[in-house]
């Protein structure tokens, strides 16, 4: 890309994080789609990273989650609050309903599919966490009366089955034959409560991405994020209390990583797929969120020196195909 495009691309994701306005030409916006959805991949990416160093300083999980929602909400209330202030006044009682809700959504997304990680394996949790686009594809006809191309519905299978593909590669070995020995507690004890956990996870984003989709086609983006994202740290603060956590006593380098976890995976990349709500289906947003576990192994492969197995590497080789599948037509 020549540089006049670069810079060009730059002014577009300052506009449409900061400064983004009801004139946003629809045309104009969805010329610049595939560089934006990159670009949330990229940075939803970094989150295994950040969290990762996070809880190597003794950070628990849930209280990750509580200031990573915080931090972006604080960082957001000034240009919420001052270039976005009349339609903040203007939000019907409608909009404050359904945004709140969201917010809900995405704390007990947060919360279950974090603690799904202290009863069942890594791989199990993100194979259940990983059916969240199958959901949006089956509510959004009855809900937002969006049906996805049959070529689309493909790639979501396949997208899928890549992630599932992904979250058994560190359960199953090859010993003579296929071994599973992660999954064959699946249904029995503390695993099925773990799973039943990964699997709110999914129906929870499913929730968030559906009333996203319904919301962003009458709120520009600053005022939107601003409601979700405050509700769902109010709840993650009430669930990270309840639980018997407390945000205080890290040393400043963990409230650095989660500040980064705030400012890079969540108010870059998640707001940037709540940006593509308004001009996407739900169904294939929810798809290409699917791309996060193949930019976090590349990382952890740079960062971390992780080497990906195999399995991971055939499971984004699906994922990227079935995102390509679902998205040709409509980006």
């Amino acid at each position: 890309m020549q540089e006049a495009s670069l810079q060009e691309f730059g002014q577009f994701l300052y506009k449409i994080h900061i400064n983004q306005g009801p004139h946003m030409t629809e045309p104009r916006a969805r010329l610049f789609l595939p560089f934006a959805i990159f670009i949330a991949i990229l940075a939803v990416s970094t989150a295994s990273i950040f969290i990762r160093f996070a809880q190597i300083g003794g950070a628990p999980s849930l209280v990750i989650a509580a200031l990573r929602m915080t931090f972006a909400t604080i960082i957001l209330a000034p240009v919420a609050l001052t270039r976005h202030r009349d339609e903040v006044k203007r939000f019907t009682r409608n909009e404050l309903l359904l945004g709140a809700a969201s917010g809900i959504f995405l704390a007990v997304h947060f919360a279950t599919w974090i603690s799904s990680l202290e009863y069942t394996s890594v791989a199990s949790s993100v194979v259940f966490v990983s059916t969240g686009p199958l959901w949006v594809a089956l509510l959004s006809p009855m809900l937002l009366k969006e049906h996805l191309a049959r070529t689309a519905m493909i790639g979501l299978a396949l997208s899928v089955v890549g992630g599932a593909i992904i979250g058994l590669s560190d359960a199953c070995i090859w010993d003579g034959g296929l071994s599973c020995s992660a999954l064959q507690h699946i249904l029995q004890g503390r695993a099925m409560w773990g799973n039943f956990l990964a699997l709110a996870g999914a129906w929870s984003v499913t929730g968030y991405l559906i009333i996203g989709r319904k919301l962003r086609a009458r709120m520009s983006l600053v005022p939107y994020i601003f409601l979700v994202y405050g509700m769902a740290a109010m709840a993650l603060i009430v669930i990270m209390f309840v639980s018997g956590n407390s945000p205080f006593g890290f040393s400043p380098q963990i409230y650095g990583w989660i500040f980064l976890l705030a400012t890079i995976p969540q108010l870059i990349g998640h707001s940037t797929y709540n940006w593509a709500l308004k001009y996407l289906p739900a169904a294939l947003v929810a798809v290409t969120t699917l791309g996060e576990p193949i930019g976090s192994a590349i990382l952890a492969f740079i960062i971390l020196e992780e080497t990906p197995a195999i399995a991971t590497m055939l499971g984004g080789v699906l994922i990227l195909t079935g995102i390509y599948l679902a998205s040709r037509k409509s980006i």
